[in-house]
Order: structure tokens, then C-alpha cells, then sequence
């Protein structure tokens, strides 16, 4: 259920995401989202004039602030961070989450790219800010740590698509495996991306 600290807007955007990244933007109706997020049904019509396609939007956009906050409280956690440290965390955050609440729910971000990327302009794009809200973040901490600003960019997206692409085959084995192996794969890539000084 939603956090009651947080207004019913608030609850009911952060809902939306619990919800699409459990069951797709298609099958996520506005009133389980109420529901859910512990909201009067006519609140939705208020704080969402523009519907569903609105309260997506705007869960997509939490989910990858969330996201790219996620990456200076991982670099923050590191007595000396490195790329390599920096996905084993991204990483470890599903790893732990699948291992302590089960699979049954993936990124909102993939579900929705999924689920209507191809129907749902609008979705299609709020995800596509999304994942750069995200990308974002995890290219400046590479640099950051030393790498080149013109591979930071593409590491990070080969980061987090590499991450998205595991939790998938994570969820479909039920099993963490695809998740170990991203992590174990891409750390000395990523760790011999940096250029040391001197």
C-alpha cells in the first residue's frame, strides 16, 4: 500500500508505478490505482485532468528521478567509487529486491516501454525521458570517476541497459543469475573505461 506520509497526488503517482511495474500500463486502471495509493476516486479526475495518459507520465517521470537519484546514494555508499562498483550496486538494489519480495515486479520503465511504445506516443516518450533521467545521472558519475566524457554516455547506457535487459531474464528464470552475471561481466569493461591522471 502507499506511504499515508505523502499527499494523495504524491500516493497516487508513486501507486501508478508500483502498479505498471507489476501488471503493464494496460492493466492498470485509474480506480486500482486509487485504491491502491488509499485516494478518494474522484481525486483522480483533479489531480489528473488529463487521465491516465497523464497519471502514466508522471509515474514514468518518478520512477527515473528515482532512478537517477539512486546513483549518488550508490557512489556515496563507496569508500572510493568505481564504474565497476557503481553497476554491482544498481545491480545488487534488484538482486536483493528479487531475492527478499519475489519477481512479480520488474522496472515501470521497461513495462511500460513494452507494453505501449508502440500504441501510446505519449507513453513511449515519458519513458524515453525517463530512462535519460536515469542515464543521466550514471554518465556524469563515470566521469566523475574518470572516464572520458565521450565514453561516459555510452557506458551508461550499456549500464542500465544491460541491467534492464537481466532484471527481464531474471524475472522470467525466477532466478538472480542473469543479474550476477551483467555485474560480473561488465566490471572489468567498465573499470578499464577509466583514464587515470598523469
Amino acid at each position: 500500500m502507499a506511504d499515508a506520509r505523502r499527499g494523495p497526488r504524491e500516493r497516487m503517482v508513486f501507486s501508478a508505478a508500483q502498479l505498471i511495474r507489476r501488471d503493464g500500463v494496460t492493466a492498470t486502471g485509474m480506480r486500482d490505482v486509487a485504491a491502491h495509493a488509499q485516494a478518494p476516486r474522484g481525486s483522480l479526475q483533479h489531480y489528473f485532468p488529463g487521465g491516465k495518459e497523464q497519471l502514466v507520465g508522471e509515474a514514468l517521470a518518478w520512477a527515473g528521478r528515482y532512478a537517477g537519484d539512486r546513483v549518488a546514494r550508490f557512489c556515496a555508499g563507496m569508500a572510493e567509487p568505481t564504474p565497476g562498483g557503481l553497476f554491482a550496486a544498481m545491480v545488487r538494489q534488484w538482486t536483493d529486491e528479487f531475492e527478499s519480495a519475489g519477481f512479480a515486479a520488474g522496472c515501470p520503465v521497461a513495462a511500460a516501454t513494452v507494453d505501449c511504445a508502440g500504441s501510446a506516443a505519449p507513453v513511449r516518450a515519458a519513458a524515453a525521458d525517463a530512462f535519460a533521467a536515469w542515464t543521466g545521472p550514471v554518465a556524469r558519475a563515470l566521469a566523475g570517476m574518470g572516464v572520458p566524457a565521450e565514453r561516459a554516455g555510452p557506458l551508461a547506457t550499456l549500464m542500465v541497459s544491460a541491467l534492464e535487459g537481466a532484471i527481464v531474464i531474471a524475472r522470467a528464470e525466477q532466478d538472480v543469475r542473469a543479474l550476477a552475471t551483467v555485474a560480473r561481466e561488465l566490471a572489468p569493461l567498465l573499470d578499464g573505461s577509466v583514464v587515470r591522471a598523469g
